[in-house]
Protein backbone atom coordinates (compact mmCIF):
# COMPACT_ATOMS: atom_id res chain seq x y z
CA UNK A 1 0.00 0.00 0.00
CA UNK A 2 2.18 3.24 -0.97
CA UNK A 3 1.31 5.85 0.68
CA UNK A 4 3.42 9.34 -0.26
CA UNK A 5 3.09 13.09 0.30
CA UNK A 6 2.21 14.05 -2.67
CA UNK A 7 0.23 12.41 -5.78
CA UNK A 8 0.69 13.72 -9.18
CA UNK A 9 -1.52 12.17 -11.78
CA UNK A 10 -0.28 12.58 -15.60
CA UNK A 11 3.26 13.27 -16.59
CA UNK A 12 2.85 16.32 -19.02
CA UNK A 13 4.04 19.48 -18.48
CA UNK A 14 1.49 20.50 -15.79
CA UNK A 15 2.52 17.28 -13.64
CA UNK A 16 6.39 17.46 -14.07
CA UNK A 17 6.20 21.03 -13.57
CA UNK A 18 4.24 20.94 -9.97
CA UNK A 19 6.43 17.99 -9.03
CA UNK A 20 9.55 19.87 -9.86
CA UNK A 21 9.26 22.55 -8.04
CA UNK A 22 8.16 20.70 -4.77
CA UNK A 23 11.07 18.53 -5.04
CA UNK A 24 13.73 21.57 -5.40
CA UNK A 25 11.66 23.49 -2.26
CA UNK A 26 12.20 20.37 0.23
CA UNK A 27 15.58 19.31 -1.50
CA UNK A 28 16.91 23.25 -0.46
CA UNK A 29 15.28 22.44 2.84
CA UNK A 30 16.87 19.24 3.69
CA UNK A 31 13.23 17.70 4.41
CA UNK A 32 12.76 14.28 3.21
CA UNK A 33 9.26 13.85 1.17
CA UNK A 34 7.98 11.24 -1.14
CA UNK A 35 6.32 12.26 -4.44
CA UNK A 36 4.09 9.84 -6.92
CA UNK A 37 3.92 10.39 -10.54
CA UNK A 38 2.13 8.14 -12.04
CA UNK A 39 1.02 7.88 -15.56
CA UNK A 40 -0.84 5.34 -18.15
CA UNK A 41 1.33 4.54 -20.37
CA UNK A 42 4.89 5.45 -20.55
CA UNK A 43 6.12 8.73 -18.99
CA UNK A 44 6.38 11.16 -21.99
CA UNK A 45 3.35 9.95 -23.99
CA UNK A 46 1.13 13.42 -23.03
CA UNK A 47 -1.17 15.68 -25.05
CA UNK A 48 2.42 18.18 -23.72
CA UNK A 49 4.34 15.57 -26.49
CA UNK A 50 2.42 16.81 -29.08
CA UNK A 51 2.20 20.32 -28.92
CA UNK A 52 3.86 22.01 -32.07
CA UNK A 53 3.16 25.56 -32.31
CA UNK A 54 5.23 27.48 -28.91
CA UNK A 55 4.64 28.98 -25.67
CA UNK A 56 3.12 32.64 -25.71
CA UNK A 57 4.77 35.33 -23.25
CA UNK A 58 5.54 38.93 -23.64
CA UNK A 59 9.75 38.89 -24.46
CA UNK A 60 10.16 41.82 -26.97
CA UNK A 61 10.19 45.39 -26.17
CA UNK A 62 7.63 46.51 -28.62
CA UNK A 63 5.36 44.28 -27.02
CA UNK A 64 3.37 44.84 -23.72
CA UNK A 65 1.14 42.67 -21.46
CA UNK A 66 -1.82 45.10 -21.68
CA UNK A 67 -1.52 43.53 -25.17
CA UNK A 68 -1.70 40.19 -24.68
CA UNK A 69 -4.28 40.87 -21.97
CA UNK A 70 -6.36 41.83 -24.74
CA UNK A 71 -5.60 39.42 -27.20
CA UNK A 72 -6.42 36.73 -24.71
CA UNK A 73 -9.63 38.44 -24.22
CA UNK A 74 -10.61 38.74 -27.44
CA UNK A 75 -9.69 35.21 -29.13
CA UNK A 76 -11.92 34.13 -25.33
CA UNK A 77 -15.02 35.73 -26.32
CA UNK A 78 -15.14 38.42 -23.20
CA UNK A 79 -15.69 35.55 -20.87
CA UNK A 80 -12.06 34.94 -20.08
CA UNK A 81 -11.82 36.27 -16.41
CA UNK A 82 -9.63 39.16 -16.88
CA UNK A 83 -7.88 38.92 -13.43
CA UNK A 84 -7.03 35.41 -14.46
CA UNK A 85 -5.53 36.17 -17.47
CA UNK A 86 -3.67 38.94 -15.85
CA UNK A 87 -2.12 36.71 -13.14
CA UNK A 88 -1.10 34.72 -16.32
CA UNK A 89 0.62 37.11 -18.68
CA UNK A 90 2.35 38.63 -16.44
CA UNK A 91 3.87 35.49 -14.84
CA UNK A 92 4.37 34.58 -17.80
CA UNK A 93 8.44 35.30 -18.00
CA UNK A 94 9.36 34.46 -14.54
CA UNK A 95 7.99 30.89 -15.63
CA UNK A 96 9.55 30.53 -19.16
CA UNK A 97 12.91 31.52 -17.29
CA UNK A 98 12.64 28.33 -15.11
CA UNK A 99 11.86 26.12 -17.87
CA UNK A 100 14.77 27.32 -19.71
CA UNK A 101 16.58 27.06 -16.32
CA UNK A 102 15.67 23.13 -16.34
CA UNK A 103 17.43 22.59 -19.98
CA UNK A 104 14.46 23.57 -22.18
CA UNK A 105 15.86 25.03 -25.61
CA UNK A 106 14.36 27.45 -27.70
CA UNK A 107 14.77 28.75 -31.21
CA UNK A 108 17.25 31.67 -31.57
CA UNK A 109 17.63 33.94 -34.35
CA UNK A 110 21.65 34.70 -35.93
CA UNK A 111 22.12 37.81 -33.27
CA UNK A 112 21.49 35.39 -29.95
CA UNK A 113 17.92 36.88 -29.38
CA UNK A 114 15.01 34.51 -29.57
CA UNK A 115 12.86 33.94 -32.35
CA UNK A 116 9.74 34.92 -31.59
CA UNK A 117 6.73 33.61 -33.80
CA UNK A 118 3.48 35.14 -34.43
CA UNK A 119 0.04 33.41 -34.39
CA UNK A 120 -3.74 33.31 -35.24
CA UNK A 121 -5.20 36.58 -32.65
CA UNK A 122 -1.88 37.97 -31.77
CA UNK A 123 -1.13 41.25 -31.84
CA UNK A 124 2.79 40.85 -31.69
CA UNK A 125 5.01 38.09 -31.98
CA UNK A 126 5.29 36.70 -28.84
CA UNK A 127 5.60 32.81 -29.02
CA UNK A 128 8.53 30.62 -27.88
CA UNK A 129 9.54 27.54 -29.96
CA UNK A 130 11.83 25.20 -30.50
CA UNK A 131 10.88 23.94 -34.44
CA UNK A 132 7.78 22.35 -34.71
CA UNK A 133 8.18 20.32 -31.57
CA UNK A 134 8.07 22.52 -28.78
CA UNK A 135 6.11 20.32 -26.44
CA UNK A 136 8.20 17.80 -27.01
CA UNK A 137 11.27 19.68 -26.29
CA UNK A 138 9.51 21.02 -22.91
CA UNK A 139 8.77 17.40 -22.20
CA UNK A 140 12.05 16.23 -22.03
CA UNK A 141 13.49 19.02 -20.40
CA UNK A 142 10.89 18.43 -17.66
CA UNK A 143 11.60 14.33 -17.57
CA UNK A 144 15.06 14.96 -16.82
CA UNK A 145 15.29 17.39 -14.03
CA UNK A 146 11.99 15.35 -12.21
CA UNK A 147 14.25 11.93 -13.00
CA UNK A 148 17.17 13.98 -11.33
CA UNK A 149 15.08 14.28 -8.22
CA UNK A 150 15.39 11.03 -5.36
CA UNK A 151 12.09 12.24 -4.04
CA UNK A 152 10.02 11.54 -7.46
CA UNK A 153 9.15 8.43 -8.19
CA UNK A 154 7.80 7.58 -11.84
CA UNK A 155 5.04 4.78 -12.09
CA UNK A 156 4.37 3.97 -15.65
CA UNK A 157 1.76 1.66 -17.00
CA UNK A 158 -0.23 2.48 -13.71
CA UNK A 159 -4.13 4.45 -14.98
CA UNK A 160 -5.91 6.09 -11.97
CA UNK A 161 -9.56 4.44 -11.60
CA UNK A 162 -11.34 6.79 -9.19
CA UNK A 163 -10.30 9.64 -6.60
CA UNK A 164 -10.10 8.46 -2.72
CA UNK A 165 -12.34 10.21 -0.74
CA UNK A 166 -15.00 10.03 2.65
CA UNK A 167 -17.35 8.25 0.43
CA UNK A 168 -14.91 5.21 0.51
CA UNK A 169 -15.09 5.75 3.87
CA UNK A 170 -18.70 4.84 4.33
CA UNK A 171 -19.66 8.41 5.26
CA UNK A 172 -22.48 10.31 3.21
CA UNK A 173 -20.14 12.80 0.98
CA UNK A 174 -23.08 13.53 -1.10
CA UNK A 175 -24.93 15.46 1.52
CA UNK A 176 -22.30 17.36 2.49
CA UNK A 177 -20.45 18.60 -0.38
CA UNK A 178 -18.84 21.43 0.99
CA UNK A 179 -16.57 19.55 3.23
CA UNK A 180 -15.44 16.58 0.69
CA UNK A 181 -11.65 15.28 0.96
CA UNK A 182 -9.09 13.72 -1.12
CA UNK A 183 -6.56 11.30 0.52
CA UNK A 184 -5.30 9.71 -3.43
CA UNK A 185 -6.40 7.84 -5.43
CA UNK A 186 -7.23 3.81 -6.77
CA UNK A 187 -5.22 3.26 -9.34
CA UNK A 188 -4.78 -0.24 -11.68
CA UNK A 189 -1.33 -1.34 -12.43
CA UNK A 190 -2.04 -2.64 -15.87
CA UNK A 191 1.32 -5.24 -15.34
CA UNK A 192 -0.48 -7.43 -12.54
CA UNK A 193 -4.48 -5.77 -13.35
CA UNK A 194 -4.77 -5.09 -9.90
CA UNK A 195 -6.06 -2.15 -8.37
CA UNK A 196 -4.13 -0.48 -5.61
CA UNK A 197 -4.38 2.10 -3.11
CA UNK A 198 -2.35 5.55 -3.92
CA UNK A 199 -2.47 7.19 -0.49
CA UNK A 200 -1.41 10.61 -0.77
CA UNK A 201 -1.79 14.17 1.61
CA UNK A 202 -1.95 16.04 -1.57
CA UNK A 203 -3.60 15.03 -4.72
CA UNK A 204 -3.00 16.59 -8.65
CA UNK A 205 -4.84 16.20 -11.28
CA UNK A 206 -2.88 16.94 -14.55
CA UNK A 207 -4.46 14.60 -17.06
CA UNK A 208 -4.54 16.45 -20.34
CA UNK A 209 -7.71 16.47 -22.65
CA UNK A 210 -10.69 15.05 -23.99
CA UNK A 211 -9.82 14.51 -28.02
CA UNK A 212 -11.31 10.77 -28.05
CA UNK A 213 -14.57 11.15 -27.86
CA UNK A 214 -14.16 12.54 -31.16
CA UNK A 215 -13.45 10.66 -34.44
CA UNK A 216 -11.60 13.44 -35.54
CA UNK A 217 -8.34 14.40 -32.67
CA UNK A 218 -5.16 15.51 -32.70
CA UNK A 219 -5.01 14.04 -29.13
CA UNK A 220 -3.34 10.76 -28.91
CA UNK A 221 -4.65 7.95 -27.72
CA UNK A 222 -4.75 8.28 -24.42
CA UNK A 223 -6.57 11.66 -23.92
CA UNK A 224 -9.81 10.17 -22.59
CA UNK A 225 -10.75 12.91 -19.68
CA UNK A 226 -9.88 10.71 -17.31
CA UNK A 227 -9.06 13.61 -14.54
CA UNK A 228 -12.08 15.40 -15.04
CA UNK A 229 -14.36 12.31 -15.34
CA UNK A 230 -12.61 11.24 -11.74
CA UNK A 231 -13.53 14.64 -10.13
CA UNK A 232 -16.93 14.94 -11.68
CA UNK A 233 -17.22 11.21 -10.02
CA UNK A 234 -16.11 12.35 -6.52
CA UNK A 235 -18.59 15.60 -6.67
CA UNK A 236 -15.99 17.92 -8.19
CA UNK A 237 -17.62 20.87 -10.02
CA UNK A 238 -16.72 21.29 -13.37
CA UNK A 239 -17.39 23.83 -15.91
CA UNK A 240 -17.09 25.30 -19.58
CA UNK A 241 -17.64 21.96 -21.38
CA UNK A 242 -19.37 23.22 -24.12
CA UNK A 243 -16.06 24.80 -25.35
CA UNK A 244 -14.23 22.34 -26.92
CA UNK A 245 -11.49 23.92 -29.68
CA UNK A 246 -10.99 22.38 -32.86
CA UNK A 247 -7.73 22.72 -34.54
CA UNK A 248 -8.61 24.04 -38.19
CA UNK A 249 -5.98 22.80 -39.77
CA UNK A 250 -5.14 19.04 -39.29
CA UNK A 251 -3.44 17.06 -41.89
CA UNK A 252 -6.13 15.39 -43.90
CA UNK A 253 -5.71 11.69 -43.52
CA UNK A 254 -9.03 9.49 -43.58
CA UNK A 255 -9.19 6.98 -40.78
CA UNK A 256 -6.12 8.08 -38.64
CA UNK A 257 -5.78 8.32 -35.21
CA UNK A 258 -4.62 11.00 -33.86
CA UNK A 259 -4.23 13.02 -36.55
CA UNK A 260 -1.13 15.06 -37.12
CA UNK A 261 -1.46 18.61 -36.55
CA UNK A 262 -0.57 21.36 -39.23
CA UNK A 263 0.38 23.91 -36.40
CA UNK A 264 -1.19 27.29 -36.45
CA UNK A 265 2.36 28.42 -36.89
CA UNK A 266 2.67 27.33 -40.82
CA UNK A 267 -0.19 30.13 -41.50
CA UNK A 268 1.72 33.00 -38.98
CA UNK A 269 4.79 32.54 -41.17
CA UNK A 270 2.58 33.03 -44.29
CA UNK A 271 0.60 29.44 -45.12
CA UNK A 272 -2.48 30.56 -46.56
CA UNK A 273 -5.80 28.83 -47.08
CA UNK A 274 -7.65 28.00 -50.28
CA UNK A 275 -10.37 25.54 -50.97
CA UNK A 276 -10.98 22.69 -53.26
CA UNK A 277 -10.90 24.85 -55.95
CA UNK A 278 -7.85 26.74 -55.20
CA UNK A 279 -9.68 29.81 -54.22
CA UNK A 280 -8.69 31.72 -51.22
CA UNK A 281 -11.51 32.51 -48.88
CA UNK A 282 -11.17 33.60 -45.56
CA UNK A 283 -12.01 37.25 -46.86
CA UNK A 284 -15.33 36.11 -47.23
CA UNK A 285 -15.43 35.39 -43.40
CA UNK A 286 -12.87 37.29 -41.59
CA UNK A 287 -10.69 40.67 -42.01
CA UNK A 288 -7.79 38.62 -40.12
CA UNK A 289 -7.71 36.29 -42.99
CA UNK A 290 -5.74 33.46 -42.45
CA UNK A 291 -4.82 34.67 -39.08
CA UNK A 292 -8.11 34.79 -37.58
CA UNK A 293 -8.42 33.32 -34.41
CA UNK A 294 -9.19 29.31 -34.25
CA UNK A 295 -12.94 28.95 -33.78
CA UNK A 296 -13.61 31.69 -36.47
CA UNK A 297 -11.13 29.64 -38.88
CA UNK A 298 -12.61 26.43 -37.94
CA UNK A 299 -16.27 27.18 -38.67
CA UNK A 300 -14.75 28.39 -42.15
CA UNK A 301 -13.66 25.55 -42.96
CA UNK A 302 -16.61 23.94 -42.02
CA UNK A 303 -18.72 25.93 -43.84
CA UNK A 304 -16.69 26.02 -47.33
CA UNK A 305 -16.38 22.48 -47.10
CA UNK A 306 -20.13 21.64 -46.74
CA UNK A 307 -20.74 24.37 -49.48
CA UNK A 308 -19.19 22.44 -51.99
CA UNK A 309 -19.53 19.45 -50.81
CA UNK A 310 -15.89 19.18 -50.02
CA UNK A 311 -13.67 16.67 -47.76
CA UNK A 312 -11.04 18.81 -46.81
CA UNK A 313 -9.54 22.40 -47.47
CA UNK A 314 -5.54 23.32 -48.29
CA UNK A 315 -2.74 25.62 -46.77
CA UNK A 316 -0.90 26.87 -49.39
CA UNK A 317 2.71 27.52 -48.38
CA UNK A 318 4.39 27.20 -51.90
CA UNK A 319 5.59 31.15 -52.11
CA UNK A 320 7.03 30.80 -48.57
CA UNK A 321 10.63 30.66 -48.47
CA UNK A 322 11.95 27.10 -48.45
CA UNK A 323 14.43 27.30 -46.44
CA UNK A 324 13.22 28.99 -43.88
CA UNK A 325 9.85 26.90 -43.88
CA UNK A 326 11.93 23.53 -43.66
CA UNK A 327 14.03 25.06 -40.83
CA UNK A 328 11.05 26.17 -38.68
CA UNK A 329 9.08 23.15 -39.71
CA UNK A 330 10.96 20.09 -40.06
CA UNK A 331 8.79 17.78 -39.01
CA UNK A 332 5.96 19.11 -40.44
CA UNK A 333 7.57 18.56 -44.01
CA UNK A 334 9.26 15.50 -43.24
CA UNK A 335 5.79 14.25 -42.43
CA UNK A 336 4.24 15.72 -45.69
CA UNK A 337 6.58 14.26 -48.13
CA UNK A 338 6.81 10.65 -46.44
CA UNK A 339 3.09 10.04 -45.97
CA UNK A 340 1.04 11.84 -48.54
CA UNK A 341 4.46 12.29 -51.34
CA UNK A 342 3.47 16.22 -50.57
CA UNK A 343 6.90 18.84 -51.63
CA UNK A 344 5.44 21.30 -49.65
CA UNK A 345 7.22 24.07 -52.43
CA UNK A 346 5.26 23.42 -54.99
CA UNK A 347 1.61 21.08 -53.43
CA UNK A 348 -1.20 22.82 -51.28
CA UNK A 349 -1.13 20.40 -47.85
CA UNK A 350 -4.81 18.79 -47.38
CA UNK A 351 -6.24 20.13 -44.13
CA UNK A 352 -9.44 19.57 -41.84
CA UNK A 353 -10.68 20.57 -38.46
CA UNK A 354 -10.29 18.02 -35.73
CA UNK A 355 -10.44 18.09 -32.18
CA UNK A 356 -7.65 19.66 -30.35
CA UNK A 357 -8.09 21.55 -26.83
CA UNK A 358 -10.69 21.30 -24.20
CA UNK A 359 -11.26 25.00 -22.70
CA UNK A 360 -13.82 24.02 -19.98
CA UNK A 361 -12.77 21.23 -17.43
CA UNK A 362 -12.18 20.66 -13.63
CA UNK A 363 -13.32 24.36 -11.86
CA UNK A 364 -10.12 25.89 -9.83
CA UNK A 365 -9.42 28.93 -8.03
CA UNK A 366 -6.37 31.08 -8.85
CA UNK A 367 -4.32 28.74 -7.46
CA UNK A 368 -5.34 25.72 -8.79
CA UNK A 369 -7.64 24.71 -5.72
CA UNK A 370 -10.87 22.38 -6.74
CA UNK A 371 -13.74 22.23 -4.63
CA UNK A 372 -12.77 19.23 -3.05
CA UNK A 373 -9.92 19.79 -0.36
CA UNK A 374 -6.09 18.71 -1.51
CA UNK A 375 -7.39 17.99 -4.67
CA UNK A 376 -5.43 20.37 -7.03
CA UNK A 377 -6.01 20.39 -11.24
CA UNK A 378 -3.72 22.50 -13.69
CA UNK A 379 -3.21 21.66 -17.46
CA UNK A 380 -5.69 20.95 -20.11
CA UNK A 381 -7.70 19.17 -17.59
CA UNK A 382 -8.60 22.26 -15.59
CA UNK A 383 -10.56 25.29 -15.99
CA UNK A 384 -9.12 28.42 -14.60
CA UNK A 385 -10.92 30.97 -16.25
CA UNK A 386 -7.85 32.11 -18.84
CA UNK A 387 -9.47 30.75 -22.76
CA UNK A 388 -12.73 31.85 -21.76
CA UNK A 389 -14.96 30.58 -24.90
CA UNK A 390 -11.96 29.90 -26.87
CA UNK A 391 -8.15 29.36 -26.31
CA UNK A 392 -5.71 31.97 -27.45
CA UNK A 393 -2.73 29.85 -29.37
CA UNK A 394 0.09 29.14 -27.78
CA UNK A 395 -1.62 30.40 -24.50
CA UNK A 396 -2.45 26.81 -23.55
CA UNK A 397 1.48 25.49 -22.45
CA UNK A 398 1.83 28.99 -20.37
CA UNK A 399 -1.56 28.02 -18.44
CA UNK A 400 0.16 24.85 -17.32
CA UNK A 401 3.13 26.36 -15.72
CA UNK A 402 1.61 29.43 -14.03
CA UNK A 403 -0.78 27.05 -12.47
CA UNK A 404 1.77 24.72 -11.37
CA UNK A 405 3.73 27.40 -9.91
CA UNK A 406 0.67 28.78 -8.09
CA UNK A 407 -0.66 25.18 -6.84
CA UNK A 408 2.79 24.31 -5.46
CA UNK A 409 2.63 27.98 -3.48
CA UNK A 410 -1.09 26.92 -2.45
CA UNK A 411 0.33 23.29 -1.25
CA UNK A 412 3.38 23.72 0.67
CA UNK A 413 1.16 26.66 2.53
CA UNK A 414 -1.52 24.03 3.62
CA UNK A 415 0.52 20.85 4.22
CA UNK A 416 0.60 20.92 7.97
CA UNK A 417 -3.62 20.66 7.53
CA UNK A 418 -3.20 17.34 5.02
CA UNK A 419 -3.75 13.47 6.42
CA UNK A 420 -4.92 10.57 5.62
CA UNK A 421 -6.76 8.08 7.42
CA UNK A 422 -5.99 5.20 8.72
CA UNK A 423 -9.28 3.24 7.67
CA UNK A 424 -8.94 3.38 3.97
CA UNK A 425 -10.31 0.26 2.41
CA UNK A 426 -8.89 -1.91 -0.03
CA UNK A 427 -10.54 -1.79 -3.95
CA UNK A 428 -13.14 -4.32 -3.48
CA UNK A 429 -14.24 -5.94 -6.83
CA UNK A 430 -15.98 -8.81 -5.37
CA UNK A 431 -18.23 -10.60 -7.35
CA UNK A 432 -16.94 -9.30 -10.53
CA UNK A 433 -15.18 -11.28 -13.89
CA UNK A 434 -13.37 -10.84 -16.93
CA UNK A 435 -15.48 -9.58 -19.41
CA UNK A 436 -15.46 -11.73 -22.23
CA UNK A 437 -17.54 -9.27 -24.54
CA UNK A 438 -14.67 -7.07 -25.35
CA UNK A 439 -16.07 -6.35 -28.62
CA UNK A 440 -18.73 -4.28 -26.85
CA UNK A 441 -16.39 -1.63 -25.54
CA UNK A 442 -15.01 -0.77 -28.84
CA UNK A 443 -18.42 -0.73 -30.53
CA UNK A 444 -19.82 1.38 -28.14
CA UNK A 445 -16.58 3.44 -28.14
CA UNK A 446 -16.77 4.28 -31.72
CA UNK A 447 -20.38 4.61 -31.30
CA UNK A 448 -19.70 7.31 -28.76
CA UNK A 449 -17.11 9.46 -31.34
CA UNK A 450 -20.26 9.16 -33.95
CA UNK A 451 -22.82 10.55 -31.35
CA UNK A 452 -19.87 13.41 -30.09
CA UNK A 453 -18.61 14.08 -33.81
CA UNK A 454 -22.07 14.18 -35.77
CA UNK A 455 -24.11 16.10 -33.09
CA UNK A 456 -21.78 18.05 -30.71
CA UNK A 457 -18.98 19.43 -33.30
CA UNK A 458 -18.29 22.40 -34.71
CA UNK A 459 -21.74 23.53 -35.46
CA UNK A 460 -24.26 22.20 -33.44
CA UNK A 461 -28.43 22.57 -33.33
CA UNK A 462 -31.37 22.15 -30.46
CA UNK A 463 -32.51 18.96 -32.50
CA UNK A 464 -29.10 17.63 -32.63
CA UNK A 465 -28.12 17.96 -29.16
CA UNK A 466 -31.00 16.30 -28.29
CA UNK A 467 -30.29 13.63 -30.38
CA UNK A 468 -26.80 13.16 -29.16
CA UNK A 469 -29.04 13.14 -25.46
CA UNK A 470 -31.05 10.11 -26.24
CA UNK A 471 -28.18 7.96 -27.59
CA UNK A 472 -25.67 8.55 -25.13
CA UNK A 473 -28.19 7.77 -22.55
CA UNK A 474 -28.67 4.34 -24.31
CA UNK A 475 -24.60 3.94 -24.21
CA UNK A 476 -24.54 4.95 -20.29
CA UNK A 477 -26.82 2.49 -19.17
CA UNK A 478 -25.36 -0.17 -21.34
CA UNK A 479 -21.94 0.14 -20.49
CA UNK A 480 -23.05 0.61 -16.64
CA UNK A 481 -24.09 -3.05 -16.62
CA UNK A 482 -20.99 -4.05 -17.80
CA UNK A 483 -18.91 -2.12 -15.50
CA UNK A 484 -20.72 -3.73 -12.19
CA UNK A 485 -19.97 -7.10 -13.65
CA UNK A 486 -16.53 -6.58 -14.89
CA UNK A 487 -13.11 -6.20 -13.11
CA UNK A 488 -11.39 -3.41 -13.63
CA UNK A 489 -9.66 -2.95 -17.13
CA UNK A 490 -8.22 -0.02 -19.33
CA UNK A 491 -10.49 0.03 -21.76
CA UNK A 492 -14.07 -0.27 -20.02
CA UNK A 493 -12.44 2.50 -17.28
CA UNK A 494 -11.35 4.55 -20.76
CA UNK A 495 -14.95 4.51 -21.68
CA UNK A 496 -16.89 5.35 -18.59
CA UNK A 497 -14.57 8.13 -18.92
CA UNK A 498 -15.36 9.32 -22.36
CA UNK A 499 -18.96 8.92 -21.88
CA UNK A 500 -18.59 10.91 -18.57
CA UNK A 501 -17.06 13.68 -19.88
CA UNK A 502 -19.64 13.62 -23.40
CA UNK A 503 -22.16 13.70 -20.86
CA UNK A 504 -20.74 17.08 -19.41
CA UNK A 505 -19.86 18.68 -22.84
CA UNK A 506 -23.64 17.96 -24.06
CA UNK A 507 -25.32 18.93 -20.77
CA UNK A 508 -23.46 22.56 -20.88
CA UNK A 509 -24.14 22.77 -24.76
CA UNK A 510 -27.65 22.39 -23.88
CA UNK A 511 -27.65 24.78 -21.61
CA UNK A 512 -25.98 27.61 -23.03
CA UNK A 513 -28.33 29.66 -25.19
CA UNK A 514 -26.16 32.28 -26.87
CA UNK A 515 -23.25 32.01 -29.12
CA UNK A 516 -19.91 32.64 -28.07
CA UNK A 517 -16.50 31.48 -28.95
CA UNK A 518 -16.38 27.73 -29.61
CA UNK A 519 -19.78 26.98 -29.04
CA UNK A 520 -22.07 27.84 -32.19
CA UNK A 521 -25.76 26.58 -32.17
CA UNK A 522 -27.29 27.79 -35.29
CA UNK A 523 -30.51 27.95 -33.09
CA UNK A 524 -29.10 30.59 -31.29
CA UNK A 525 -28.55 32.84 -34.44
CA UNK A 526 -29.92 36.06 -34.37
CA UNK A 527 -32.06 36.36 -37.03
Amino acid sequence: MPQFDFLVIGSGIAGLSYAAKLARHFDALKEKISIAVITKVQADETNTKYAQGGIAAVWAEEDSFEKHIDDTMVAGGGISKRSIVEIVVKEAPERIMELISYGTRFDKEADGEYDLAKEGGHSDHRILHFKDATGAEIERALLDEVKSHSSIQIFTHYFAVDLITQHHLGETVYRHRDDIKCFGAYVLNTKTGKVEKFLAKTTMLATGGIGNIYQNTTNPRIATGDGIAMAYRAKGVCDNMEFIQFHPTALYQPGKKPNFLISEAVRGFGGVLRNKKGETFMEHYDPRLSLAPRDIVARSIDSEMKKYGDEHVYIDVTHCDYEKFIEHFPNITAYCHDHLGIDVRKDYIPVVPAQHYMCGGIKVNEFGQTNIFYLYAAGECACTGLHGANRLASNSLLEAVVFAHRAFLKTIEHLDDAYVPDNIPEWNDEGTTHPEEAILVTEMAKELESIMSNYVGIVRTNRRLQRAHDRLELIFKEHEDLYRQSKVSVPIMELRNMINVSYLVLKMAMARRENVGLHFNLDHVKK
